[in-house]
């Protein structure tokens, strides 16, 4: 089964302009065109626009990307060597995840404070906010 840029660009959720990037840039090989010239992309086309773009918005970038799929391209010489390609974006993807958790950690430290000093700033105006070890008056902010 085939479909066109139309099909994908609806229901990939993908822009015609990415993808056309996609393909200038090598990394979405073997776009076939119809008899008049269109794009028409496969199954396998659209599986490996999903990888990409689970790549991209993993932080990999276009180079990194081109690379894997030119290992990819020369068989199952590469195999090892695109395993710890992949490895290693899963390590950068984990530490990415644990510093935006880490984050996530000290908004939700602040959102307690919030909370836990709501009663008091509504009962008085003057009432010094405390959190991570500054205070403040509310009334100078």
């Amino acid at each position: 089964m085939t479909y066109s840029m139309n099909y994908v660009v609806e229901n990939v959720n993908i822009s015609a302009k990415t993808l056309r990037f996609y393909e200038e840039q090598g990394i979405l090989p073997n776009i076939s065109r119809d008899e008049k010239g269109r794009r028409v992309y496969t199954e396998q086309n659209i599986d490996w626009l999903s990888f990409i773009r689970c790549l991209r918005e993993t932080g990999m970038s276009i180079a990194k990307i081109k690379e894997y799929k030119e290992l990819f391209e020369a068989g199952n010489i590469t195999f090892v060597e695109r395993q710890e390609m992949l490895k290693n974006h899963k390590l950068e993807i984990q530490k990415h995840i644990e510093e935006e958790l880490k984050h996530l950690e000290e908004i939700n430290y602040k959102l307690a404070m919030y909370e836990l000093q709501k009663d008091a700033v509504d009962k008085n105006p003057d009432h010094v906010f405390k959190c991570h070890g500054m205070e403040v008056n509310i009334l100078n902010e």
